[in-house]
């Protein structure tokens, strides 16, 4: 049997896996971060408020590409949407980082 899954429903279960990673927003003056844990050193998803840049840790965009079966661009923008819906701001542009160090 075949399943169709239109992009918005992928965006959406996506949406919620996020969700439950219960990430904790800390929100400085120029920089929003999502950590898993206040303990952690290094953020998951850092969104600049100055520029509307997100970066995204490059082992959770492995985690929910291969997960879902998705390319690592599909990946990065769905991630992107997410933080948009979440922070209620606009994300310009969305990409792999690997300097997510929170400070």
């Amino acid at each position: 049997m075949k399943y169709l899954i239109t992009e918005s429903q992928l965006d959406k279960v996506i949406f919620r896996y996020l969700e439950k990673q219960n990430f904790i927003q800390v929100n400085q003056k120029y920089r929003i971060y999502f950590v898993k844990s206040e303990d952690d050193d290094f953020a998951q998803i850092r969104y600049d408020k100055e520029d509307s840049w997100c970066g995204i840790n490059p082992v959770l965009i492995d985690k929910i590409s291969s997960f879902f079966s998705l390319d690592t661009y599909d990946c990065i923008r769905v991630i992107g949407k997410w933080v948009e819906n979440t922070i209620q701001m606009n994300v310009a542009d969305a990409n792999e980082s690997t300097s997510l160090y929170f400070v």
